[in-house]
């Protein structure tokens, strides 16, 4: 028996993951307690997620509702599965910057020390299996917006003299820079698990991702940003863009490409790996380019306001550079732009998020 488990199940790349490998065959043992639910209110609840996976999978599937935080919990589902885990994939986070601030505690709970109750008990229980972490580009800080940048009519660019102008790589510093409180706990979590894959051993790997969409995203407003604005243009909800003239620019990955990653990585493991991972020159928009390509997609208009202040740590300019990955996987390739993972939010959310 295979089994792949994954902490987040019922979130974005959680539930990627697990349709994707339980389709390879896996036994997906999900862990998910529903907590976006309390970050961001009923509207981001994941439940109708675990609905989808048990549907979908059947008996491929089991459900565990536990918090990452219970590291009895862990230990135990690690300890029932220990030899015939081959694949974990640790998911499960608080994901913003605004939320972090209110509760830091529970959010480095959370990020940091529920990364840590993974990490022992793999290595305890499970030091054979492949680690996959859904890292972040926070933990940069806003180091990133001290690259020169030229403003253009809807976004920013960097100059194209300068070293990064084909994305921003891992050897990009970490030090003396705002990183948020939500980034300072993903940055603890990242370096553990480069650490226990260094000093234990672990076939381990961060994906240090921008942003990380797709269709089967619980979007709101503190998190889900291709996600919020397709569901502010179909439903005539009011978007709010926070600074830097709505010029801020991301690059995006859709879910499944990113899934894919993890299977190349999964089938040819590396020890304490650390990669960039997000849509690069390929899939990338500034917040005005959404809103544009989210109205004429979705066929009205969105109705959204300005405010200058910007969110604290938030990036100017995000493009990362896939080619320390594309290296070592050379199989791999990205298939989704901006304009088809906006298309295909679009298409899958017409039912849920206007009827």
């Amino acid at each position: 028996m295979s089994v792949a488990l994954i902490t987040g199940s019922a979130g974005l790349i959680g539930t990627e993951a697990s349709l994707y490998f339980g389709a390879l065959g896996f036994e997906v043992v999900g862990v998910d307690n529903d907590m976006r639910r309390s970050f961001f209110g009923p509207e981001a609840s994941t439940a109708w997620s675990v609905k989808l996976l048990e549907k979908a999978l059947g008996p491929s599937y089991r459900h565990v509702d536990t918090d990452i935080r219970d590291r009895g919990a862990i230990a135990e589902i690690f300890t029932r599965y220990g030899k015939d885990l081959e694949l974990v994939i640790h998911a499960a986070a608080q994901p913003s910057h605004d939320w972090a601030a209110r509760e830091p505690l529970t959010d480095f709970d959370i990020n940091a020390v529920g990364t840590l109750n993974v990490l022992e008990a793999m290595r305890l229980h499970a030091p054979e299996a492949v680690l996959i972490f859904t890292s972040t580009n926070k933990v940069y800080g806003d180091r990133p917006n001290e690259l020169p940048l030229v403003e253009l009519d809807t976004r920013f660019e960097i100059d194209p003299g300068h070293t990064y102008v084909h994305g921003i790589r891992e050897d990009m510093s970490i030090d003396a820079c705002l990183h948020s409180l939500f980034g300072s706990s993903k940055l603890a979590a990242d370096i553990l698990v480069q650490e226990y894959g260094r000093y234990f051993g672990l076939r381990s790997a961060c994906f240090r991702g921008g942003t990380l969409t797709g269709p089967l995203h619980s979007a709101t407003e503190l998190h889900g940003f291709l996600g919020y604005v397709m569901r502010c243009a179909m439903t005539g909800t009011d978007y709010t863009v926070f600074g830097y003239k709505g010029k801020q620019v991301r690059d995006a990955i859709h879910s499944n490409d990113l899934i894919r990653a993890f299977h190349e990585f999964y089938k040819n493991p590396r020890v304490g790996e650390v990669y960039n991972i997000g849509g690069g020159r390929f899939s990338n928009c500034s917040v005005i380019e959404s809103i544009k390509l989210s109205e004429q997609i979705a066929g009205r208009e969105l109705a959204w306001s300005y405010t200058e202040r910007n969110r604290i740590g938030d990036h100017v300019w995000w493009i990362g550079d896939n080619g320390k990955f594309e290296s070592h996987f050379p199989e791999w390739a990205m298939e989704y732009t901006v304009e088809g993972i906006l298309k295909e939010i679009h298409e899958a959310n017409r039912d849920r998020w206007t009827r």
